[in-house]
Protein backbone atom coordinates (compact mmCIF):
# COMPACT_ATOMS: atom_id res chain seq x y z
CA UNK A 1 0.00 0.00 0.00
CA UNK A 2 2.92 2.37 0.65
CA UNK A 3 4.96 2.01 -2.51
CA UNK A 4 3.60 5.25 -3.98
CA UNK A 5 4.37 7.30 -0.87
CA UNK A 6 8.16 7.73 -0.45
CA UNK A 7 9.45 9.58 2.58
CA UNK A 8 10.58 13.13 1.65
CA UNK A 9 14.38 13.49 1.23
CA UNK A 10 15.01 9.92 2.41
CA UNK A 11 16.28 7.09 0.20
CA UNK A 12 16.18 4.11 2.57
CA UNK A 13 14.48 0.75 2.26
CA UNK A 14 13.79 0.54 6.00
CA UNK A 15 10.34 0.96 7.44
CA UNK A 16 10.28 4.32 9.25
CA UNK A 17 7.90 5.13 12.11
CA UNK A 18 7.28 8.28 14.16
CA UNK A 19 6.24 7.69 17.77
CA UNK A 20 4.53 10.38 19.81
CA UNK A 21 1.42 11.21 21.81
CA UNK A 22 -1.09 14.04 21.87
CA UNK A 23 -3.05 15.17 24.91
CA UNK A 24 -6.76 16.01 24.82
CA UNK A 25 -7.82 18.10 27.81
CA UNK A 26 -11.01 17.18 29.65
CA UNK A 27 -12.95 18.37 32.67
CA UNK A 28 -11.96 16.19 35.62
CA UNK A 29 -15.42 16.74 37.14
CA UNK A 30 -17.10 15.24 34.07
CA UNK A 31 -14.37 12.72 33.20
CA UNK A 32 -13.25 11.48 36.63
CA UNK A 33 -11.79 8.32 35.05
CA UNK A 34 -9.20 10.37 33.10
CA UNK A 35 -6.79 12.11 35.52
CA UNK A 36 -4.18 14.37 34.00
CA UNK A 37 -1.45 16.62 35.34
CA UNK A 38 -1.98 19.49 37.78
CA UNK A 39 -5.41 18.27 38.99
CA UNK A 40 -6.86 18.45 35.50
CA UNK A 41 -8.54 15.84 33.37
CA UNK A 42 -6.92 14.56 30.18
CA UNK A 43 -6.45 11.59 27.90
CA UNK A 44 -3.48 10.73 25.70
CA UNK A 45 -3.53 9.22 22.25
CA UNK A 46 -0.25 7.37 21.78
CA UNK A 47 0.41 6.83 18.09
CA UNK A 48 2.96 5.04 15.93
CA UNK A 49 2.77 6.58 12.46
CA UNK A 50 4.16 4.77 9.43
CA UNK A 51 5.82 7.58 7.49
CA UNK A 52 5.61 5.79 4.14
CA UNK A 53 1.98 6.83 3.93
CA UNK A 54 1.28 8.81 7.12
CA UNK A 55 -0.78 5.84 8.30
CA UNK A 56 -1.15 5.01 12.02
CA UNK A 57 -0.04 1.43 12.62
CA UNK A 58 -0.58 1.54 16.39
CA UNK A 59 -2.85 3.66 18.59
CA UNK A 60 -3.36 3.37 22.34
CA UNK A 61 -5.59 5.65 24.41
CA UNK A 62 -4.70 6.20 28.08
CA UNK A 63 -5.35 8.67 30.86
CA UNK A 64 -3.26 11.83 30.93
CA UNK A 65 -0.81 10.62 33.59
CA UNK A 66 0.44 7.68 31.54
CA UNK A 67 4.11 8.35 30.77
CA UNK A 68 5.04 8.34 27.10
CA UNK A 69 8.04 6.04 27.50
CA UNK A 70 5.82 3.26 28.92
CA UNK A 71 4.54 2.71 25.38
CA UNK A 72 7.94 1.25 24.49
CA UNK A 73 7.11 -1.69 26.79
CA UNK A 74 3.91 -2.33 24.82
CA UNK A 75 5.25 -2.01 21.27
CA UNK A 76 6.81 -4.98 19.51
CA UNK A 77 9.77 -3.58 17.50
CA UNK A 78 9.98 -4.51 13.81
CA UNK A 79 13.42 -5.81 12.84
CA UNK A 80 15.20 -3.32 10.58
CA UNK A 81 12.66 -0.56 11.17
CA UNK A 82 13.65 2.95 12.28
CA UNK A 83 11.71 4.64 15.09
CA UNK A 84 11.77 8.44 15.45
CA UNK A 85 10.92 9.88 18.86
CA UNK A 86 11.59 12.82 21.17
CA UNK A 87 13.29 13.06 24.57
CA UNK A 88 10.23 11.77 26.43
CA UNK A 89 11.02 8.26 25.17
CA UNK A 90 14.55 8.05 26.57
CA UNK A 91 14.24 4.80 28.54
CA UNK A 92 17.53 2.98 28.14
CA UNK A 93 16.16 -0.42 29.17
CA UNK A 94 13.39 -0.22 26.57
CA UNK A 95 15.74 1.22 23.93
CA UNK A 96 18.23 -1.60 24.52
CA UNK A 97 15.43 -4.13 24.05
CA UNK A 98 14.63 -2.44 20.74
CA UNK A 99 18.33 -2.63 19.83
CA UNK A 100 18.46 -6.35 20.65
CA UNK A 101 15.38 -6.92 18.47
CA UNK A 102 17.30 -5.52 15.49
CA UNK A 103 15.36 -2.25 15.29
CA UNK A 104 16.84 1.25 15.11
CA UNK A 105 15.88 4.46 16.88
CA UNK A 106 16.64 8.15 16.41
CA UNK A 107 15.82 10.39 19.34
CA UNK A 108 16.70 13.81 20.70
CA UNK A 109 19.40 13.43 23.35
CA UNK A 110 18.95 14.83 26.84
CA UNK A 111 21.41 17.58 27.79
CA UNK A 112 22.06 15.86 31.14
CA UNK A 113 23.16 12.58 29.55
CA UNK A 114 26.52 11.37 30.86
CA UNK A 115 28.70 9.69 28.25
CA UNK A 116 32.25 9.04 27.06
CA UNK A 117 33.33 9.62 23.45
CA UNK A 118 35.15 6.59 22.04
CA UNK A 119 35.39 7.70 18.40
CA UNK A 120 35.01 10.85 16.30
CA UNK A 121 33.86 10.78 12.69
CA UNK A 122 35.59 13.71 11.01
CA UNK A 123 34.36 12.78 7.55
CA UNK A 124 31.24 14.95 7.65
CA UNK A 125 30.19 17.78 5.37
CA UNK A 126 29.84 20.92 7.49
CA UNK A 127 28.04 22.75 4.65
CA UNK A 128 24.78 20.98 5.48
CA UNK A 129 24.62 22.00 9.14
CA UNK A 130 26.40 18.99 10.62
CA UNK A 131 28.60 19.84 13.61
CA UNK A 132 29.80 16.46 14.85
CA UNK A 133 29.30 12.70 14.60
CA UNK A 134 30.52 10.69 17.59
CA UNK A 135 30.42 7.10 18.81
CA UNK A 136 29.82 7.08 22.56
CA UNK A 137 29.33 4.85 25.57
CA UNK A 138 26.97 5.85 28.38
CA UNK A 139 28.95 6.71 31.50
CA UNK A 140 26.26 6.92 34.16
CA UNK A 141 26.29 3.93 36.53
CA UNK A 142 22.65 2.95 35.96
CA UNK A 143 22.37 3.94 32.29
CA UNK A 144 25.60 2.13 31.35
CA UNK A 145 24.18 -1.07 32.85
CA UNK A 146 20.86 -0.66 31.05
CA UNK A 147 22.48 0.16 27.69
CA UNK A 148 26.06 -1.21 27.55
CA UNK A 149 26.60 -1.04 23.77
CA UNK A 150 27.99 1.93 21.76
CA UNK A 151 25.58 4.64 20.65
CA UNK A 152 25.83 7.41 18.11
CA UNK A 153 25.58 11.12 18.84
CA UNK A 154 25.02 13.52 15.94
CA UNK A 155 24.98 17.32 16.32
CA UNK A 156 23.14 19.31 13.69
CA UNK A 157 22.54 23.06 13.43
CA UNK A 158 19.08 24.01 12.24
CA UNK A 159 19.63 27.43 10.67
CA UNK A 160 15.91 27.98 10.01
CA UNK A 161 15.10 27.89 13.73
CA UNK A 162 18.59 28.90 14.95
CA UNK A 163 18.96 25.87 17.22
CA UNK A 164 21.56 23.15 17.76
CA UNK A 165 19.97 19.69 17.77
CA UNK A 166 21.63 16.61 19.24
CA UNK A 167 20.39 13.21 18.06
CA UNK A 168 20.94 9.86 19.78
CA UNK A 169 20.79 6.69 17.70
CA UNK A 170 21.88 3.06 17.58
CA UNK A 171 22.14 3.19 13.78
CA UNK A 172 25.78 3.21 12.68
CA UNK A 173 25.01 2.41 9.04
CA UNK A 174 23.36 5.58 7.68
CA UNK A 175 25.14 8.90 7.31
CA UNK A 176 24.95 11.67 9.91
CA UNK A 177 22.97 13.82 7.47
CA UNK A 178 20.44 11.01 6.94
CA UNK A 179 19.89 10.85 10.71
CA UNK A 180 19.10 14.57 10.76
CA UNK A 181 16.78 14.21 7.74
CA UNK A 182 15.05 11.22 9.30
CA UNK A 183 14.24 13.14 12.46
CA UNK A 184 12.99 16.10 10.45
CA UNK A 185 10.23 13.84 9.08
CA UNK A 186 8.68 13.62 12.56
CA UNK A 187 6.57 16.65 11.58
CA UNK A 188 4.19 14.22 9.82
CA UNK A 189 2.87 12.90 13.13
CA UNK A 190 2.21 16.46 14.34
CA UNK A 191 0.19 17.03 11.16
CA UNK A 192 -1.76 13.83 11.86
CA UNK A 193 -2.59 14.95 15.42
CA UNK A 194 -3.65 18.39 14.18
CA UNK A 195 -5.89 16.81 11.54
CA UNK A 196 -7.51 14.48 14.07
CA UNK A 197 -8.20 17.27 16.56
CA UNK A 198 -9.28 20.07 14.24
CA UNK A 199 -11.07 18.38 11.38
CA UNK A 200 -13.05 15.79 13.33
CA UNK A 201 -14.02 18.07 16.24
CA UNK A 202 -12.72 15.75 18.95
CA UNK A 203 -12.81 18.65 21.39
CA UNK A 204 -16.61 18.29 21.45
CA UNK A 205 -16.91 14.74 22.69
CA UNK A 206 -20.14 12.80 22.27
CA UNK A 207 -20.26 11.41 25.80
CA UNK A 208 -18.53 11.44 29.17
CA UNK A 209 -17.89 7.74 29.70
CA UNK A 210 -14.57 6.12 28.83
CA UNK A 211 -16.30 4.03 26.17
CA UNK A 212 -17.93 7.07 24.54
CA UNK A 213 -14.59 8.89 24.32
CA UNK A 214 -12.85 5.85 22.86
CA UNK A 215 -15.58 5.39 20.24
CA UNK A 216 -15.34 9.05 19.21
CA UNK A 217 -11.57 8.90 18.76
CA UNK A 218 -11.64 5.59 16.90
CA UNK A 219 -14.32 6.90 14.53
CA UNK A 220 -11.99 9.83 13.79
CA UNK A 221 -9.08 7.47 13.13
CA UNK A 222 -11.20 5.20 10.90
CA UNK A 223 -12.32 8.23 8.88
CA UNK A 224 -8.70 9.25 8.39
CA UNK A 225 -7.81 5.74 7.22
CA UNK A 226 -10.71 5.61 4.75
CA UNK A 227 -9.65 8.91 3.19
CA UNK A 228 -6.03 7.69 3.07
CA UNK A 229 -7.26 4.59 1.22
CA UNK A 230 -9.16 6.75 -1.26
CA UNK A 231 -6.01 8.80 -1.85
CA UNK A 232 -4.01 5.64 -2.49
CA UNK A 233 -6.55 3.93 -4.77
CA UNK A 234 -6.95 7.03 -6.91
CA UNK A 235 -3.23 7.79 -6.88
CA UNK A 236 -4.11 11.38 -6.02
CA UNK A 237 -1.45 14.03 -5.42
CA UNK A 238 -3.84 15.87 -3.11
CA UNK A 239 -3.22 15.75 0.62
CA UNK A 240 -5.57 13.86 2.93
CA UNK A 241 -6.71 17.22 4.34
CA UNK A 242 -7.55 18.54 0.86
CA UNK A 243 -9.53 15.40 0.03
CA UNK A 244 -11.56 15.74 3.24
CA UNK A 245 -12.35 19.37 2.38
CA UNK A 246 -13.50 18.32 -1.09
CA UNK A 247 -15.67 15.52 0.33
CA UNK A 248 -17.22 17.98 2.77
CA UNK A 249 -18.47 20.32 0.04
CA UNK A 250 -19.35 17.53 -2.40
CA UNK A 251 -21.26 15.20 -0.11
CA UNK A 252 -24.51 15.51 -2.13
CA UNK A 253 -22.80 15.69 -5.53
CA UNK A 254 -23.53 12.68 -7.77
CA UNK A 255 -20.36 13.19 -9.81
CA UNK A 256 -17.95 10.24 -9.43
CA UNK A 257 -15.32 10.92 -6.80
CA UNK A 258 -12.45 10.35 -9.23
CA UNK A 259 -13.77 13.12 -11.51
CA UNK A 260 -14.22 15.51 -8.59
CA UNK A 261 -10.67 15.00 -7.35
CA UNK A 262 -9.23 15.19 -10.86
CA UNK A 263 -11.07 18.44 -11.56
CA UNK A 264 -9.88 19.94 -8.29
CA UNK A 265 -6.29 18.91 -9.02
CA UNK A 266 -6.49 20.42 -12.52
CA UNK A 267 -7.86 23.69 -11.13
CA UNK A 268 -5.05 23.79 -8.57
CA UNK A 269 -2.41 23.25 -11.28
CA UNK A 270 -3.96 25.99 -13.43
CA UNK A 271 -3.96 28.36 -10.46
CA UNK A 272 -0.28 27.63 -9.77
CA UNK A 273 0.60 28.37 -13.41
CA UNK A 274 -1.32 31.66 -13.32
CA UNK A 275 0.45 32.63 -10.09
CA UNK A 276 3.78 31.78 -11.73
CA UNK A 277 3.13 34.07 -14.72
CA UNK A 278 1.86 36.87 -12.43
CA UNK A 279 5.19 37.01 -10.57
Amino acid sequence: MYADFPIPNIDLKNEVFALDSTTISLSLKLFSWAPGKYSRGAIKMHTLLDLRGSIPSFVMITDGKYHDSNILDVLVPVTGAIYLMDKAYIDFAALYHMHEMGAFFVSRAKTTMDYTVIEHNYNIDLRFGLKSDKTILLAGYKSSKLYPDPLRLVEYYDDQNDILLTFLSNNHEVSALEIAKLYRNRWQIETFFKWIKQNLTIKKLWGQSENAVNIHIWVAICTYLIVARVKHEMKSNLSIYEIVQILGISVFDKTPLYEILTEYQTNQNDKEQLDLFND
